[in-house]
């Protein structure tokens, strides 16, 4: 394998969350592998910002909540570039965090709509394009929370959870149709959906993380970017329906 199958010339990527962390990270490291890159997100002010890191681009506010605004996005990018070939599901929140007997059904709702419908909705809208192309790799993005089922984080969990298994299942429906699908579940990434709290106590907690991880090391947005491009690319033209867990080694499971 050369160095030409991580290339993206010719390629358009859809990247869901791109306003700012692993999105905005994903979406310049595509870029910079040759990808033309729509540009999705809630936060129009941040999705502009990461517009200029990005050489060649299409920015389409999006709330994934929204089946509607979804299928649009994906069909604006078809219509702007002629076709699909990645879609990246990345808009996460973390909310709803606490014990499960105190979380209220409105912010479970919310963390699932973001988390669960809103990558499902990205993966549907995706299968139905790069179904007729007979070619496309979805990359979902999950969460090391999958298998460290930490106390106080259910709903975020049990919706990262379900990305994995929808990946699996996507997997299955879109290999017949030339599609891949996989997913990643980071560790730990500095970013700014994981700066809750004062200085003081995200320094705690980064030190935290760095003593559970085989490495020592907490990770950056672009170490999961790399990621996402890996999975984007030709380079892994031979899995689907995989997670990939870059976490520094804060979980392995067999």
């Amino acid at each position: 394998m050369t160095l030409e199958r991580f290339r993206m010339e010719g390629k358009v990527a859809v990247v869901t969350g791109a306003a700012s962390g692993i999105g905005r990270a994903s979406a310049v490291a595509l870029s910079d592998a040759g990808a033309r890159v729509v540009l999705a997100d809630r936060d129009e002010e941040n999705l502009e910002k990461t517009a200029l890191m990005v050489d060649d681009n299409l920015v389409v506010p999006t709330d994934v909540t929204k089946k509607a605004e979804v299928d649009a996005l994906v069909d604006r990018a078809v219509e702007h570039f002629g076709r699909v070939d990645v879609m990246a599901n990345v808009a996460g929140i973390m909310g709803a965090g606490g014990p499960i007997v105190d979380i209220d059904e409105a912010a479970l709702d919310r963390v699932l709509a973001v988390n669960l419908k809103g990558v499902f909705f990205g993966v549907q809208a995706a299968l139905r394009v790069m179904g007729e192309q007979r070619s496309g790799s979805i990359v979902n993005m999950a969460s090391a929370a999958i298998d460290a089922a930490p106390a106080g984080l259910a709903a975020y969990s049990m919706a990262k959870a379900g990305v994995a298994i929808l990946t699996r299942v996507a997997a299955q429906e879109g290999g017949p149709m030339g599609v891949r699908v996989n997913c990643v579940a980071p560790g730990f990434i500095v970013t700014p959906m994981t700066q809750r709290g004062t200085p003081e106590q995200m320094a705690n907690v980064e030190a935290m993380m760095r003593k559970r991880s085989a490495l020592g090391l907490v990770g950056e947005p672009d170490d999961i970017a790399n990621a996402v491009l890996y999975l984007a690319s030709d380079a892994s033209r031979f899995m689907t329906g995989q997670v990939l867990r870059p976490n520094g080694g804060t979980a392995m499971p067999a």
